[in-house]
């Protein structure tokens, strides 16, 4: 099999990121990086192109990764309450968890955002009130890993177990 080389022009997930030079199949190349506009072939001209764009982006690449840390720190120290409707006499959540309720919870109880799709919850389906771990991927090899708690929207009051009232002990009485 024939490795070519590619810069790529966009992070690709399992092949690289941004301004790498990587190896891959020909016919991955050919037939999917290059003319999907994701790579371009790694000529000596194309080589040093890129090298001089990534000299010129390097102070931006460092504050980004140091956004990106301090952004991890805050979100590994997060404990998130997302609450959902549950069913009271089971303790069941109507529907589940998604990754989408977590991250506006993020925003309602901690103002700052978390795009939804970099959150994974290893859990498959959650459907039960408890506690939980998600992950969140914030950059490159940057990752954070927080708990949220699942509770009911609805106070639990002492009204949703049946309690004699005054007319039901009139009732009784008769």
């Amino acid at each position: 099999m024939a490795l070519v080389e590619v810069i790529l022009k966009e992070d690709l997930p399992k092949v690289g990121y941004k301004y790498d030079t990587v190896k891959v199949k020909a016919g991955y190349a050919r037939n999917y990086l290059i003319p999907k506009g994701y790579a371009i072939p790694a000529t000596p001209s194309n080589k040093k192109m890129y090298q001089e764009i990534k000299k010129q982006r390097s102070a931006k690449e460092e504050k980004t990764l140091a956004d990106a840390k301090a952004l991890a720190d805050k979100l590994n120290q997060v404990k998130l309450i997302v609450k959902t409707k549950v069913a009271h006499n089971t303790g069941r959540i109507y529907g589940s968890v998604t990754t989408a309720m977590i991250a506006d919870a993020i925003v309602d109880q901690y103002n700052f955002e978390v795009d939804r799709k970099t959150i994974s919850i290893p859990e498959e389906h959650i459907k039960q009130i408890g506690t939980y771990k998600a992950k969140a991927h914030i950059y490159r090899d940057i990752y954070a890993e927080f708990e949220f708690e699942v509770v009911s929207d609805e106070p639990m009051s002492e009204t949703s177990i049946e309690q004699p009232t005054e007319n039901n002990q009139v009732d009784n009485q008769e």
